[in-house]
């Protein structure tokens, strides 16, 4: 049975769909990797967040997800989490 992700509530799409639209391996209209990663950081939990993205990819990422996010806390700790990581743990980027 595929796995539904609980944060794709509104669209039929599964776990290795979701992950080829996040890897940017797939599009499907108007969701691209764009769409997936807002979705991902916007509704998914940090340990979900963690599991499907590096902080590379976050880092890299981040400037252009930043403005589509529209929860401020989330936006505020993603902020946080850019800048820290990078200053504090290189070798995790």
């Amino acid at each position: 049975m595929d796995q539904r992700l609980p944060y794709v509530w509104d669209y039929d799409i599964d776990e290795e769909r979701f992950r080829a639209l996040l890897e940017g391996r797939e599009t499907l209209g108007r969701l691209d990797r764009s769409w997936a990663a807002v979705r991902l950081l916007e509704h998914a939990s940090y340990i979900e967040i963690r599991r499907l993205m590096s902080f590379r990819e976050l880092i890299q990422g981040w400037p252009d997800w930043r403005g589509r996010i529209r929860s401020q806390s989330r936006r505020r700790a993603f902020d946080f989490l850019v800048d820290w990581l990078p200053r504090h743990h290189p070798e995790l980027v």
